[in-house]
């Protein structure tokens, strides 16, 4: 294993994966739309087709979510650049593919909104911890939840019958349970950092008793 000491360095293999998952982002998005205005398309492309283009690219590119994080590890590769991208990168492909299901009635806005500001209330969370030097652990059900919704997206994108699975039935089911399970997961990490930071903060005033 390499150990890695350049923290501002942009040019690695874990960047570049992200940034290519981030240039994937727009060729979903488009063949999404396509699917939805076919008429606005170049009319060569049939609907199927978009809706499997966009199915595999958004696969693609939550596997480079895996292999990036995955070799960073390994390599001990931990820069500012990835640490800010990784995660932006993450939301970016989700939340554009949710508002776009949404927008072809493929899943129901409701549950979009769930997510949506699940993800926002999250970041926003996970912002006041690093304000206060804490951290907040993936909890099993925020691991659970992720999972759903990987395994649904692109279920919903296929969005037909195919080889003889109900893609669309199916991945309605699963979108909902993520929904589910990220309302249980953010009361638990909110629960979690109520407790952190009254331990955090009971720790300073008892270090502040002592000093004195």
């Amino acid at each position: 294993m390499s150990t890695h000491s350049n923290d501002l360095e942009i040019d690695n293999l874990p960047n570049r994966l992200t940034i290519l998952r981030m240039l994937m982002i727009p060729f979903v998005v488009l063949s999404l739309y396509f699917v939805q205005h076919p008429q606005q398309g170049t009319g060569t492309i049939p609907v199927w087709l978009l809706s499997h283009l966009a199915t595999w690219i958004f696969v693609a590119a939550s596997i480079t979510d895996f292999f990036d994080g995955w070799i960073a590890r390994r390599r001990n590769i931990v820069t500012v650049f990835g640490s800010f991208l990784d995660p932006i990168a993450d939301k970016f492909l989700v939340v554009s593919s949710l508002i776009m299901l949404a927008a072809m009635n493929r899943v129901h806005p409701v549950v979009v909104i769930i997510l949506v500001v699940r993800e926002m209330y999250m970041t926003s969370l996970r912002l006041l911890a690093s304000h206060e030097g804490l951290s907040i652990p993936v909890s099993q059900g925020g691991k659970w939840k992720t999972g759903f919704q990987m395994v649904a997206i692109p279920m919903l994108m296929i969005g037909y019958d195919w080889l003889t699975i109900p893609w669309s039935q199916v991945g309605t089911i699963c979108i909902w349970i993520a929904g589910i399970l990220s309302l249980g997961s953010a009361f638990s990490y909110s629960l979690h950092m109520v407790q952190s930071l009254k331990h955090s903060r009971e720790e300073r005033k008892k270090r502040a008793k002592e000093s004195v």
